[in-house]
């Protein structure tokens, strides 16, 4: 296998150009067999073979730095830079990560979860590079998604003014190459990069900008010719107004001509587009049919591309999406917004029977709040769905937009807490406590399928900014003989007893009814509450416990600091009471969460039902 003379970065290099398509097929074949396996992102993967290769060999790892937008589309490069046997343990605990790590590589100089960063970063490498003297090339990729990111563009301003060269691959995944505007692109492309174009541009403008006043229109004027003759051919004028010089569009599947064009790219002394197309699941039909299926996939059979194991469960975002189709139909004015999450939300259903209703602004998630606002404000009902990790995106404008206006929008944050595989940019639990600092936000936690169905409809209703996290996986289907109506504010009681509280929020519930059971077998006597509300506090109700539990455990899938928890302490400590209980604080410790299977990372944070156990035996002993 070719594949085999691939041990550590710049291998690739001495490879004959007749293995190079050899290679390319058996990297395919080798990530379809781990991810089938392990799971991962596939389909962004599949395309970018090519493309990656091609920047390895045109460019020196880890001396030259490539920063990945996102990081979903990686798995080649970790391969070409030595990292082959991680695929064993790719997203599992203690192994490899499915997103450039810096601390695993020195070819990964970036660390990447989140959308549309790596203008930014790259730019950043090479404004440091200008300052110290160093000789190395930038080269930042970015997918077409990700360029609907507002800081795409911001950064894109930004890197116009550059003086050295800077490459940004555009990865576009979403249209076809036409051969004409190829061809003339192909050749426009030639002249603008030659060395002697670009010795005559430079000194005629140098010229000209020497003679007084009439120099600077004349420059001007030329300019505005250029780019006029320029824009009935060209399809990169957005870059070109903005002083970036556009290369492409490019096959991102033909490796040589990847490779001239690096090369052109490369002589450019500012910033550059390299425009390239490729085509998403490229080699698995599966995942060429369904991209957005194998977006990140877990184990299936390569056969079929089906799951190994069929949900036969309804997880929460399926409950979701119900409940917004029946919203839909029972109010026009209630709308939905996502930030490019159509399918991992669960609003396709509501798309599909509501397309006026609908709105995907794309990877935009500041934009996606301050555009609910404006619904609300003009009398509409917004449901945001958002992932929890990419919602702390747009604190300001929740905070600024949002809650100083006092508007109703809600706020449907999935994937809250704990959610596995892609570790630390992903993991949910940081939104209790940037939400909770907000005046007039209220948050709700729902401890099953059931709960969550009403505290959408709640929510909806209620006529001021809301938030409600639920975590990803399958919904709980216990305590169904529990549902008492939401009401603002209101915990819900599910067992009273007297010495231990355990107060859990949202899918803690699960595991305190666990805690419970065996505190209850070792002879403790203990409470089971649902804290249903994680803002507003229900006063009334610590009031009435404290006055016959000694212990009161809260139970979070949320760091500590800022989160319910910390809010229940505080109360009690400037409450006036003669007797005021103990606080334990069952929560993720103040550190970034690595990659795993949620149930090993509670029982490594101490989170799982035996770990708090023995916690609050230790500390009701001492008590």
């Amino acid at each position: 296998m070719v594949l085999d003379k691939i041990k550590g970065p710049n291998d690739i290099k001495n490879l004959e150009e007749s293995e190079l398509p050899v290679l390319a097929k058996e990297i395919r074949e080798f990530l379809i067999q781990k991810i089938a396996k392990n799971g991962g992102h596939l389909a962004s993967n599949l395309g970018t073979v090519e493309l990656t290769m091609a920047m390895h060999l045109a460019f020196e790892l880890p001396k030259d730095k490539i920063v990945w937008d996102v990081g979903h589309q990686s798995y080649t490069h970790k391969l070409l830079t030595g990292r082959r046997d991680g695929f064993e343990n790719l997203r599992k605990f203690g192994g490899m990560s499915g997103f450039p790590k810096r601390k695993e590589s020195s070819c990964d100089c970036f660390d990447t979860g989140h959308s549309s960063t790596s203008i930014s970063a790259g730019l950043g490498y090479a404004q440091a590079r200008q300052i110290t003297g160093e000789s190395y090339k930038v080269i930042s990729v970015i997918g077409d998604g990700a360029m609907t990111g507002g800081m795409a563009y911001e950064a894109l301003n930004n890197a116009s003014r550059l003086k050295s060269n800077f490459i940004i691959v555009l990865n576009d995944n979403n249209m076809s190459i036409s051969e004409n505007v190829g061809g003339l692109s192909r050749h426009l492309g030639n002249l603008r990069t030659a060395n002697a174009y670009q010795g005559l541009k430079v000194g005629v403008t140098n010229s000209l900008n020497k003679i007084p006043v009439l120099g600077e229109r004349m420059v001007i004027r030329i300019r505005r010719t250029k780019s006029g003759i320029k824009q009935l051919f060209i399809p990169g004028m957005l870059f070109e107004n903005m002083g970036i010089t556009y290369l492409g569009p490019v096959d991102g599947h033909d490796i040589g001509e990847l490779l001239r064009v690096f090369r052109d790219a490369s002589k450019v002394n500012g910033a550059v587009v390299v425009h390239v197309i490729t085509k998403k699941g490229k080699g698995y039909l599966p995942a060429e049919r369904h991209p957005a299926r194998f977006h990140g996939a877990e184990p299936f059979e390569i056969e079929t591309g089906l799951p190994v194991k069929p949900r036969t469960v309804a997880n929460y975002t399926d409950i979701f999406s119900t409940v917004m189709r029946k919203l839909g139909e029972r109010d026009n004015k209630v709308v939905a917004i996502t930030a490019a999450m159509k399918d991992g939300t669960g609003l396709k259903r509501f798309h599909n029977m509501f397309p006026e209703r609908f709105f995907d602004v794309g990877i935009a998630e500041e934009h996606a709040v301050t555009f609910a606002a404006g619904l609300a404000a003009a009398g509409l009902k917004p449901v945001v769905a958002v992932y929890s990790s990419f919602l702390q995106r747009a604190y300001d404008q929740i905070l600024h937009d949002v809650c100083i206006q006092d508007l109703p929008v809600v706020f449907a944050i999935d994937r809250a807490g704990l959610v596995g595989s892609d570790g630390e940019t992903h993991q949910g639990i940081f939104d209790l406590s940037y939400l909770s600092s907000i005046p007039n936000m209220s948050i709700l936690a729902p401890k099953n399928k059931w709960e969550l169905s009403d505290m959408i409809k709640f929510a909806v209703s209620f006529g001021h900014p809301i938030a409600i996290r639920y975590p990803r996986g399958e919904a709980y289907e216990g305590l169904k003989e529990y549902r008492e109506n939401i009401i603002y504010g209101k915990s819900e009681m599910l067992n009273l007893e007297s010495g231990i509280g355990l107060l859990a929020v949202g899918s803690m519930v699960k595991t305190a009814e666990q805690v419970r059971s065996r505190l209850k077998s070792m002879g403790y006597p203990c409470s089971l509450i649902n804290a249903r509300f994680v803002k507003p506090l229900d006063q009334e109700l610590l009031v009435r416990l404290a006055g016959d539990h000694t212990l009161l455990v809260t139970m979070e899938e949320n760091v500590g600091n800022g989160g319910f928890g910390e809010h229940v302490a505080a109360y009690f400590s400037g409450a006036d009471m003669p007797v005021v209980p103990q606080i334990l604080n069952i929560a993720v410790a103040d550190q970034y969460v690595e990659h795993g299977n949620v149930e090993i990372l509670k029982k490594e944070l101490g989170m799982d039902a035996e770990s708090v156990v023995k916690q609050i035996v230790a500390v009701y002993k001492k008590e």
